[in-house]
């Protein structure tokens, strides 16, 4: 009986360890119209360059359902390589 409760244990955290991961990724993100986050402007830049920089249509990613905007190529691939890391909080709500 104890190895039966155990292994139900395990199951059960699993799975809500699962379910709690899979819907962090599925934070929605504030956009306008268009469907881009952060109005337009550059998530990276607020890293890199410690203020808010308008991003470029060029440079240009979609993810989370959401259009990103870059001020250039270097910002961009940042951002491809590790969206989670400049995203901001909370969709950006």
């Amino acid at each position: 009986m104890k190895k039966l409760t155990l292994c139900l244990t395990v199951v059960v955290c699993t799975w809500t360890f699962i379910l709690i991961a899979c819907s962090a990724q599925l934070t929605p993100v504030n956009v306008n119209k268009e469907g881009i986050a952060i109005k337009g402007y550059d998530p990276v830049a607020y890293f890199t360059m410690n203020r808010p920089v308008k991003g470029q249509s060029e440079y240009q990613f979609e993810w989370n359902n959401a259009k990103w905007l870059f001020a250039n190529k270097e910002h961009l691939t940042m951002f491809q390589m590790n969206p989670n890391k400049f995203a901001p909080q909370y969709g950006g709500y």
